[in-house]
């Protein structure tokens, strides 16, 4: 394998070789051409802004105050179940949480705490850095519930809809079109918006794309402008030509209504086995990417759809069970590093407590407050288990699974912070040479995975970019992407 200090020496004509220009021209000419394939269907992981959920709700629900009365029940749910950060980390079971004081509130309090602690105790220090990860996740989760809860939203006309009668669902589509354009005039949408139509199975592809129709042509008779980014998103996608049929639809839809060019986004859910593997045995997935024409922004996986079309028994889907990993695998070797992102599917168990009213016994208190923590870690920990996996978006049922998705991702890279800034500039300093730190061996390879830590962390916003220039890289070579260059930067300036 060629070294990086190989790889920028100058050519010495002074030493004899046997292949001359003549000779290398068609070699560096079909080079050239094959990877400039490469760099376009494989840009890298992008800077831009990646939303870390898309919640979706019954388009009969949706109107122009949803988004802000659903981002408000995200945020006195958290405030309701985890007053504080302490009681945070205790519902989310975070390693040495049981050993918190219960009475700490702040980070002070901590200290305080800590300051009692014989030094020799390693479980109560312990304890006191998971405090303070936990006193940062559940403060930066309680200022994004404040400022902004929900990232991304689809208005859903498939199983957050369910089957309705024609007439029912035409109304909906005409009605959510024109609350969609009250929001978007009084600045009431999340960043990232769309609609979920119907499968184009037989059974309903001409729901499907009606549905779609009425949405966007009595948007379009507002004369309002469509909101940027827009995403449709086609569900339950078996070959490449439902994705071309929609592709079809979606273009002669913008010029009709006239809405720009490419001002619609197509999304693909991966939630048949025929979405993963063909019927000739090939992998499905760039072929269906393929048929969008450039239009697919994400492919999604959707969970529960995917492990019953495994044939999986109902009480066995989950989640985390190994077929889910196996189509994650599929779509992470076929879409990483392409334009396309990849997204997880749902946690089917809600955190909604099974009692209400003001006059609650204790013993039901405490079960509302049970209920809720267990689904809250089961969600959390189906988190991590994506994160662990390279996937940092997913999808949501309900507002009160959004402070969960916000903690999971900030708690994932918030813990392995100062870890990761320790490697990345150990390595940093040591240009090409390996490094140790503690009893983790760097090579060139696990410094880009550090630096790919930063640059999702920073996209979906559990890291601030200054925590990565910490580590003394520049923003030109953040925004960059590739350490092989920053250490050749490093060379080059030495």
């Amino acid at each position: 394998m060629q070294t990086i200090e190989q790889d920028r020496r100058a050519p010495n004509n002074t030493m004899a070789t046997q292949l001359d220009d003549i000779d290398l021209a068609p070699l560096m000419a079909r080079l050239g051409a094959a990877n400039a394939v490469f760099d376009e269907r494989y840009p890298g992981i992008k800077l831009d802004r990646l939303p870390i959920h898309t919640l979706y709700g019954g388009a009969h629900l949706f109107n122009k105050g949803t988004p802000a009365k659903l981002g408000a029940l995200a945020a006195s749910h958290l405030t309701e179940y985890a007053p504080d950060f302490i009681a945070f980390a205790r519902a989310l079971a975070l390693p040495g949480a049981d050993l918190l004081p219960i009475e700490a509130t702040s980070q002070a309090d901590l200290d305080a705490w800590l300051a009692g602690i014989p030094t020799a105790d390693k479980a109560g220090v312990s304890a006191l850095e998971t405090g303070r990860v936990a006193h940062k996740v559940y403060q930066r989760v309680k200022d994004k519930l404040q400022s902004e809860a929900i990232e991304d939203q689809r208005i859903d006309f498939e199983d957050g809809y369910g089957a309705r009668a024609d007439a029912e669902e035409d109304a909906d589509a005409v009605a959510s079109a024109k609350a969609l354009v009250e929001a978007a005039l009084e600045n009431l949408l999340p960043p990232f918006i769309g609609i979920r139509v119907k499968a184009l199975t037989e059974e309903t592809k001409h729901r499907s794309i009606r549905t779609l129709d009425l949405f966007l042509t009595t948007f379009a008779q507002s004369g309002a402008d469509l909101p940027q980014p827009f995403y449709v998103t086609l569900p339950k996608v078996t070959s490449p030509e439902q994705v071309s049929a929609m592709v079809d639809c979606i273009e002669l839809l913008e010029s009709r209504c006239g809405f720009d060019h490419r001002a619609i986004s197509l999304e693909l859910m991966i939630e048949t086995i025929q979405s993963i593997i063909s019927p000739t045995g090939a992998n499905s997935i760039p072929a269906l990417i393929d048929a969008g024409r450039g239009r697919v922004t994400s492919a999604i996986l959707g969970t529960f759809d995917y492990t019953a079309s495994c044939n999986i028994a109902s009480h066995y889907q989950d989640h985390q069970h190994p077929s889910v990993d196996f189509a994650r695998q599929m779509m992470q070797v076929c879409l990483t590093g392409t334009a396309v992102n990849i997204c997880d599917g749902i946690t089917n168990v809600m955190p909604i407590a099974p009692h209400k009213g003001a006059d609650l016994t204790p013993g039901q208190q405490a079960e509302n407050v049970q209920t809720v923590h267990e689904a809250w870690r089961i969600h959390f920990n189906n988190i991590l288990h994506s994160l662990r996996l390279g996937f940092y978006q997913g999808w949501d049922l309900n507002p009160a699974q959004l402070p969960i998705r916000f903690a999971a991702c900030y708690y994932f890279f918030l813990e392995g912070l100062d870890d990761a800034k320790s490697r990345l500039n150990r390595f940093i300093d040591q240009a090409a040479q390996a490094s140790m730190v503690g009893n983790t061996f760097d090579d060139a390879a696990s410094a880009q995975g550090l630096l790919n830590f930063f640059v999702n962390g920073i996209n979906c916003g559990a890291l601030r970019e200054e925590e990565a220039l910490s580590t003394g890289i520049t923003r030109d070579e953040l925004r960059g992407r590739s350490f092989q260059q920053i250490v050749l930067n490093r060379l080059n300036s030495a």
